[in-house]
């Protein structure tokens, strides 16, 4: 299984005062999903809406982010990622992003609720 995760979908599901420090946030949720991948094996890819600065890195998983940031810029990418998946129904999206979900199902992957999801990797 494939996983592409909407990462700031993602991180928005705790109110967790992310906001004032979106990078830190970020940071968090690649560690959590280094984690989980490192244990499951899941293949897993970030996208976030612009790149994170300073870069964050990770040799466990794919950390990515829209070529310009802009409002949905990262479900476009995710998008782009999924059509160009030789097996896109291999792929389960990560989004609580009604249009996004629409949009995946439609390229033939299965989703997962970004706070359903976000459970399972802090688990």
């Amino acid at each position: 299984m494939r996983w592409l995760v909407d990462g700031m979908n993602v991180i928005g599901t705790r109110p967790d005062a992310w906001w004032r420090d979106r990078h830190a946030a970020m940071v968090r949720l690649v560690d959590m999903l280094e984690r989980w991948a490192a244990v499951s094996g899941a293949d897993v890819t970030v996208i976030f809406e612009q790149p994170p600065r300073p870069p964050i890195r990770s040799t466990v998983i794919t950390v990515g982010h829209a070529p310009k940031p802009r409002r949905d810029s990262a479900d476009d990418e995710i998008i782009r990622v999924l059509i160009a998946d030789p097996e896109p129904g291999a792929v389960r999206v990560v989004t609580s992003d009604h249009f996004l979900a629409d949009r995946a199902y439609a390229a033939g992957a299965m989703v997962e609720p970004a706070a359903a999801f976000r459970d399972l990797i802090e688990s």
